[in-house]
């Protein structure tokens, strides 16, 4: 036989419960860790619109609260866009960027000018806090200049040695936009 008061607290556990669930939108999903996405097969930019995987240079992608990921065919728009949310007090919960030390990159000539081959598929994407960016090379990416990211520190010196530029961290990067 259950007494008055086991049942007075058993109601109120009950309804406390409820009570949270009803007015608690946050299901935590906020706070667990983030992975980057794939961004081939038709993925367009957040900024431009162009199709990710069909221009050359690094791929981005930045993750706010619960939100989707944002996609992007340039560091560079990544940036502006990320100080942009920044400004409106959004916090960034991760970012992600093509790690041009996991892949074979070329760089392909056209009128006078280099462009670096675009990678965009989910596991060749690095924290940008683990990578070194080479800024202020010659070399092309999808909206002419951009920052191409090396999760070899001695790989972004190398290119930035044999192509022009300066490496920085991304910390530098959004520090100065």
């Amino acid at each position: 036989m259950t007494s008055r008061r086991g049942l007075l607290i058993g109601g109120a556990s009950l309804a406390a419960a409820a009570l949270a669930g009803c007015l608690g939108d946050d299901d935590g999903s906020a706070d667990e860790p983030v992975e980057p996405v794939d961004l081939t097969g038709g993925v367009e930019c957040a900024v431009c619109g162009m199709v990710i995987e069909e221009h050359h240079g690094p791929a981005g992608q930045l993750f706010y609260g619960d939100e989707d990921p944002v996609p992007f065919d340039s560091v560079g728009e990544m940036i502006v866009y990320h100080e942009d949310r920044r400004a409106r007090g959004d916090d960034l919960r991760a970012a992600f960027v093509t790690d041009y030390s996991r892949v074979d990159y070329r760089l392909d000539e056209r009128d006078g000018e280099f462009y670096i081959s675009s990678h965009a598929e989910r596991e060749v994407f690095a924290d940008v806090a683990d990578l070194s960016f080479v800024v202020d090379s010659p070399v092309q990416g999808a909206m002419g200049d951009d920052h191409f990211p090396f999760s070899d520190a001695e790989e972004a010196s190398a290119f930035a040695d044999e192509h022009g530029g300066e490496v920085r961290s991304w910390d530098d990067l959004v520090a100065n936009s």
